[in-house]
């Protein structure tokens, strides 16, 4: 005579099971979402391409220069409306991958920006992301770089903490290329007018240094016509 099982003696299905992440693991990004919010606080880790990363805890260095970075997207941030900033927020780029960039700059969507929300998560690609690696072996110049160009970010600023450096890309023709710094050192970027940074300063921790580069790209008129510009878009149709 045959026993039935009860229903409730079968172990879950393996693909609900929410096994802890692993560096390496090849998932979609569902699973990888789900497994991703029931690890436990201060675990960061990223789906690119469908491979999970999990990079080292951050140390002073990349501390410290994440602080002045967002100091400085900041204030750009507060003088012109239209353009937000985030820390380390989740960005849904495509099927494929989940990342965590560890600041970003794009426009609301309602004045012309290339991004959406869903479930309070980004979703396409901001116009600016920002990482702070320790060299330039590092993922975030080679897989992460590739995923940011494919996804359409159309600036990508670096800051290397180990042999410290800043590299500013900018998307051209579906490619990134080296953003040249100008005779005065400073770097303009192409998509937010007035956008102006002292890599030096960043590297050196010159938060005065920092704040006088951009107060002058602020001051610039392109600065003005961008955030008219921003502004206008923003408008309901019926009060223009």
């Amino acid at each position: 005579m045959t026993t039935l099982l009860s229903p409730l003696s079968f172990p879950d299905p393996p693909e609900l099971e929410l096994l802890p992440l692993e560096a390496g693991d090849r998932l979609d990004r569902a699973t990888f979402h789900a497994r991703y919010l029931a690890m436990p606080k201060g675990v960061k880790a990223e789906l690119v391409r469908g491979v999970v990363y999990m990079p080292s805890p951050a140390g002073l260095r990349h501390g410290q220069r994440h602080a002045f970075v967002m100091l400085w997207l900041g204030m750009y941030q507060t003088s012109t409306p239209g353009v937000e900033m985030a820390d380390n927020a989740t960005v849904f780029p495509n099927p494929e991958s989940e990342l965590q960039p560890d600041a970003c700059l794009f426009i609301r969507s309602e004045s012309g920006g290339q991004t959406g929300v869903e479930d309070d998560y980004l979703t396409g690609a901001p116009e600016l992301v920002v990482e702070i690696a320790s060299s330039s072996a590092s993922y975030d110049l080679h897989d992460k770089r590739e995923e940011y160009e494919r996804a359409g970010v159309q600036e990508y600023v670096v800051v290397l903490t180990r042999k410290p450096g800043v590299r500013w890309l900018a998307l051209r023709n579906g490619r990134y290329e080296e953003l040249a710094l100008g005779a005065d050192g400073l770097y303009r970027s192409e998509v937010f007018p007035g956008l102006w940074l002292d890599p030096a300063a960043l590297l050196r921790l010159d938060g005065k240094a920092l704040r006088a580069a951009l107060e002058q790209g602020l001051a610039a008129e392109d600065h003005a016509v961008f955030a008219a510009r921003l502004a206008d878009d923003a408008s309901p149709e019926e009060e223009r």
